[in-house]
């Protein structure tokens, strides 16, 4: 069942109509489970269909569906304003990488539990001396037979706290140069070596984690690929990670500019054509990447164009949330009280929280200079 008919139809049977609309969302785990009754039935339909991550192998918890089918079903979700019922780390990240570069077994032991939402992943790339210089991390991994001794740490690490498992590059071989001596790791989070401490940011949440590792036991059953090629494995799963980024994912998302604009501005005429401006550039942007997918239909496999997307989608939801506090004014300062409405506070906080997103999954910089290399050719 592929075409958009059948799959509207299945989703207007199978989720519940109190939870359409509602701003749901699942990222598998234990830690925080889902709490709304609609949504998990809405979920154990889901998976039931495979339809958590539609175009993985039936055997692995999908639903097999090819490229096409998968936009169907994306298509009846929104239509039909039904959460996506499975997001995150694992189905976006992690999964795609171990169904392109894992083996049968670790396939076979892995993607089905996050079909399920069973686990939930956080990604271990940067550390306190290694971010937009990735390759100079120092988390070092001993060989120790058939397992690895893990110790160092791990800084930015969104909602460590939250997951079951980490994906980890860890460095294997300190003599090699920086990108040779780098391998790609998976292991459990409840190891007694692991200490998770959250990282308080300036929007008041804390999302981001530092995980420090003392003498963690790391299977070698779960080193993907092999020991010291971690770093195109690790490049691989970035452009995975960009990819979604540049669908939106990941993102805090900005509010309607003309709602604020007519809200705050009036007929100001600077903050009208800036307006005019962004929502122009926001609707080539979706253009652009519509055609890149359509281009993309058969072999569907991310590449370094995806570099492209993530660099304009965070460029862009920054310069609408720039403008949003720009149109407020004083509105636009609340950190809380009765002078400000929720909306208002969270618009804030909303635009605070998008200093980072210049910066996390690469830099906009570091963006630029794989387009530049990887997209256009362009010499050193």
């Amino acid at each position: 069942m592929t075409s958009t008919e059948e799959l509207r139809a299945w989703v207007s049977e199978a989720c519940p109509e109190e939870i359409r609309g509602r701003n749901l969302e699942f990222n598998g785990g234990r830690k925080r489970p889902i709490t709304n009754p609609g949504f998990q039935r809405w979920f154990d339909a889901c998976v039931e269909r495979g339809f958590t991550v539609p175009e993985w192998p039936e055997r692995y918890g999908g639903a097999g569906l090819d490229k096409a089918g998968a936009r169907a079903l994306g298509d009846a979700l929104q239509a039909l304003r039904a959460p996506v019922p499975l997001t995150g780390g694992g189905p976006s990240l992690i999964g795609p990488t171990l169904l392109e570069l894992g083996t049968h077994e670790q396939k076979a032991r892995h993607l089905p539990r996050i079909a399920r939402g069973e686990v939930r992943w956080c990604q271990g790339y940067s550390e306190p001396g290694a971010g937009s210089d990735l390759a100079s991390l120092q988390t070092r991994a001993v060989d120790h037979g058939d397992y690895y001794l893990v110790n160092g740490s791990k800084i930015w690490t969104s909602e460590a706290n939250l997951a079951d498992w980490i994906f980890c590059l860890v460095r294997t071989d300190p003599s090699a140069p920086k990108q040779a001596g780098i391998s790609f790791v998976l292991f459990p989070l409840d190891d007694p070596g692991v200490t998770i401490k959250t990282i308080d940011l300036i929007n008041g949440a804390s999302h981001f984690c530092q995980v420090f590792f003392d003498d963690v036991k790391v299977a070698k059953s779960d080193l993907i690929g092999r020991e010291n090629d971690g770093w195109s494995i690790a490049k691989r799963l970035l452009q995975h990670e960009r990819s979604s980024v540049g669908d939106g994912q990941f993102l805090a998302r900005g509010g309607s500019l003309p709602a604020v604009l007519k809200r705050y501005a009036g007929d100001d005429p600077a903050a009208r054509e800036n307006v005019l401006r962004i929502e122009m550039d926001d609707a080539a942007f979706h253009l652009t990447r519509s055609r890149a997918a359509e281009e993309n239909r058969e072999g569907g496999i991310a590449t370094f164009a995806t570099s492209t997307f993530k660099y304009l989608s965070t460029e862009l939801e920054s310069r609408r949330l720039e403008a949003t506090i720009s149109m407020m004014g004083t509105q636009g300062l609340g950190w809380t009280g009765n002078g400000f409405d929720r909306e208002e506070l969270n618009s804030t906080r909303t635009w605070l929280m998008s200093k980072g997103f210049l910066i996390a999954g690469g830099s906009s910089e570091i963006q630029l200079n794989i387009v530049a290399k990887r997209v256009l050719g362009l010499p050193d």
